[in-house]
């Protein structure tokens, strides 16, 4: 899994924004590996805590896929852009 990531400016620190590829893989490894969330962050050199966040949204979204009338995550996220937008 290659590591991606790009830097943002939060207040007047620096804090790493990781791809939805990236997270999407981590996740992925993290449920086919069998090792805990911290273990795997520990490996790839992430905060366990950003992983664990990322694969909490990542099960709930499993979870509500195929519900009719619930929207996914990224669904939400397109919806409040085009509001914000218009």
């Amino acid at each position: 899994m290659r590591f991606q990531e790009k830097w943002h400016l939060v207040g007047s620190k620096y804090t790493p924004r990781y791809t939805e590829e990236f997270k999407r893989d981590a996740v992925a490894l993290v449920d086919s590996s069998g090792k805990t969330v911290t273990a795997v962050a520990r490996e790839l050199g992430i905060s366990s805590e950003s992983l664990r966040g990322w694969y909490r949204k990542a099960k709930t979204d499993r979870r509500r896929e195929g519900e009719p009338g619930v929207l996914t995550s990224a669904e939400r996220e397109v919806l409040k852009r085009l509001r914000t937008q218009g």
